[in-house]
């Protein structure tokens, strides 16, 4: 059982991940099975002109997941750089020396 606050959400992140990995699993099964019941069901599709110098699907799910781990990265930096530059009045003293009043809890 959590005993901190830094504990319970890492309790609570841990549980919503499982949960979402789960969820995933479970979308994947699913859409083996369809794709797999459907397979014989379609028919040939005629080849596009240019097609072959599209990107394919795992390589347009690549390139926007890199984006976005790019852009998350650059969201941290910025949202620490944020914490940096407010340091001076996130200090527990307030800063101005006098020490924060304590929040109550319930």
């Amino acid at each position: 059982m959590p005993t901190t606050a830094s504990e319970f959400a890492q309790t609570a992140q841990d549980a919503a991940l499982e949960t979402v990995r789960q969820g995933q699993q479970a979308i994947v099964e699913a859409v083996k099975a369809w794709a797999t019941a459907v397979e014989k069901a379609i028919p040939e599709t005629p080849v596009i002109p240019y097609s072959d110098e599209l990107p394919s699907p795992k390589e347009i799910v690549k390139t926007s997941f890199e984006f976005a781990d790019q852009l998350l990265k650059a969201q941290r930096e910025f949202a620490e750089s944020i914490l940096d530059a407010a340091a001076p009045v996130l200090r527990p003293s307030g800063g101005n020396g006098k020490s924060a009043p304590k929040a109550k809890v319930s």
